[in-house]
């Protein structure tokens, strides 16, 4: 081989390094879990040509590295992970586009052409149709702990309004975990303020007409939800998931992460807290709801489709998604609430019924991937995140951070602390135990079309040969 082709050579092995960092950037960054990440970036490597056996890949929160050695060369590359966002359009179309390249045949300018394409894609709904839909959710949520429908719209409003701003102050570029804060804090103090609707003396000085439609009989409940699209149930779960799945680094960021950001949202609802001298509702305040099942179904239904919007999810989806929330609601909460509370139940407990619910829905939507044409990441996390503990966790964060000395302080906040953790334990491993079993019949299945794709393509000369680099 001369020098003039040898160039020619390095520059294209460093290109395709180059796609493949690329690929897993776009993953990293728009929340795919680390198994995923590698899945998607071994399959692309195979439509680049890098052979497996010559091919190493580390995958890191913020930092990728992929390597291509033998025993006389080494090429090594590395790619940042910045800008981190929740974008499951962008996983979708990745992994579609993953097997397309090979099935196809791209060549190296269409596979880069479509790759910028999904990267710089717009988002499906506008910043106010995601406010909108993020506030509807924590609405959604409220109507769970047991408010009734006038107070559905005050967590709604109070919600739309703090997230709208935390999105403003995102795009202005000051810091994240300070713009999560002041949401919580703009949020909470709304709420707040609507409660006052609801008093006798604003009753009295209103007409009856709009009394009767302004006044509700639970106006402390949107306080506990009006700052829930705060809560990172992404990120929690993703969390989980790289932890059982053996990427303890990048689990273990993902944790401090979530921490961070739950501590900032536990800091502005606290300081609303303390500036209207209302934490009665923090401490005591049941969330323990008596609605028919119906009810929560329209509720979880809300839930699921609203966190979707800030998911990126396709329209096509939102009909499944409103399916997959409503299953995973109703069966946690036949699993856990009492018979006495809502007619059914079996009273087993919010650990239990959060990890029968998680995995019902993970279990159905295995089958649904085929005929959705989408991963399963990108149907279940939207639907299991109306079950995300995020009241327990803020509520054992301000139990900490609002200690004073008074006895049976400790035992209250960690009686929470230990509820939310086992709860975000058991939803992470409802989502992820049926994926697991379920590869030992899925798994080999793809591996075998990817394998038979692979040795067509080095038939037809499409691997790189690392020996050819020798001079």
């Amino acid at each position: 081989m001369d020098v003039k082709q040898l160039d020619y050579s390095e520059k294209t092995l460093r290109r395709k390094l180059d796609l493949l960092l690329r690929t897993g950037q776009i993953l990293m960054e728009s929340s795919a879990d680390s198994s995923r990440v590698k899945r998607n970036m071994e399959r692309t490597a195979a439509y680049l040509g890098l052979p497996k056996e010559n091919l190493h890949i580390n995958i890191d929160y913020y930092m990728l590295q992929v390597n291509v050695s033998d025993e006389f060369h080494s090429f090594s590359k590395m790619q940042r992970c910045d800008k981190h966002v929740i974008n499951m359009l962008a996983i979708q179309e990745i992994s579609r586009l993953s097997w397309l390249a090979i099935q196809e045949d791209y060549s190296l300018d269409r596979y880069e052409e479509e790759l910028e394409k999904i990267a710089n894609g717009r988002h499906f709904y506008t910043d106010w149709m995601i406010a909108i839909g993020a506030g509807l959710a924590c609405g959604g949520f409220c109507i769970q702990f047991g408010c009734d429908w006038t107070a559905f719209c005050y967590a709604s409003i109070a919600a739309i309004l703090g997230n709208r701003l935390r999105m403003f102050l995102n795009h202005s570029g000051s810091n994240l975990y300070a713009n999560f804060a002041v949401a919580a804090f703009v949020s909470t103090i709304l709420a707040w303020l609507s409660s006052f609707l609801s008093t006798p003396a604003v009753q009295a000085a209103l007409p009856e007409f709009i009394g009767s439609i302004l006044h509700t009989n639970t106006p402390w409940h949107p306080l506990l939800a009006c700052a829930l699209y705060v809560v990172p149930g992404v990120p929690m779960i993703n969390a989980c998931n790289d932890l059982l799945d053996n990427h303890i680094n990048t689990g273990l960021v993902r944790a401090t992460n979530t921490l961070l950001i739950v501590i900032a949202m536990s800091f502005g609802i606290m300081l609303a807290i303390k500036c209207g001298s209302f934490d009665g509702f923090a401490k005591d305040l049941s969330t323990i709801p008596h609605h028919p099942f119906y009810v929560y179904a329209i509720a979880a239904a809300i839930s699921a489709m609203g966190f979707a919007t800030i998911y990126n999810i396709p329209y096509r989806l939102m009909p499944w998604i409103a399916i997959g929330g409503i299953i995973c609601v109703c069966t946690r909460n036949f699993v856990f609430l009492e018979p006495s509370s809502t007619g059914v139940g079996l009273g087993l407990g919010i650990v239990v019924g959060s990890l029968c619910g998680s995995a019902l829905i993970s279990i159905i939507n295995i089958k649904a991937v085929h005929f959705l044409h989408t991963p399963h990441q990108c149907i279940t996390i939207p639907a299991v995140i109306p079950i995300v503990p995020g009241v327990l966790m803020y509520r054992a964060l301000y139990g900490f951070m609002g200690m004073q000395g008074v006895v049976g302080e400790v035992t209250h906040a960690m009686t929470f602390a230990i509820n939310s953790s086992l709860v975000l334990a058991c939803i992470a491993l409802g989502v992820a135990i049926p994926g697991i079993f379920a590869r030992k019949w899925i798994a080999p299945h793809r591996r075998n079309k990817l394998e038979r794709m692979i040795d067509e393509r080095r038939k037809r000369g499409k691997f790189i040969d690392l020996h050819g680099y020798k001079v």
